[in-house]
């Protein structure tokens, strides 16, 4: 991943909506919500929820599938671990310095 790349994700993760959105993404599991379930959730209008979904779909960290009338949204896994291995290679020189990351690998963790 360039770090242009990265820039533009992390930017889009940088507002507070965004972030709920996304993080509610990755909770509900390839499966995704649609976008009503979402608003419900987070207490978002549609137009302003509709802003957001466009925006992280746009930098690629979401996407949308359409079934019938709804648009089922679901976080892109690989889109997340490339920023994430971006973030974190070549930690601390090789040495494990992640013990929160680490947790999260298991499949029983609270992360």
């Amino acid at each position: 991943m360039e770090t242009l790349n990265a820039a533009e994700l992390l930017a889009a993760l940088g507002h507070e909506s965004r972030l709920s959105i996304f993080r509610l993404l990755v909770e509900a599991g390839p499966a995704g919500i649609n976008a009503s379930a979402i608003g419900e959730q987070l207490g978002m209008a549609p137009a302003t929820l509709s802003f957001h979904l466009a925006h992280l779909s746009r930098v690629g960290l979401i996407s949308g599938t359409r079934e019938s009338r709804f648009i089922h949204y679901s976080a892109n896994y690989g889109t997340m671990d490339e920023l994430i291995a971006f973030l974190t290679s070549n930690c601390c020189q090789g040495n494990a310095c992640l013990p929160k990351t680490a947790r999260c690998t298991t499949p029983d963790s609270t992360c």
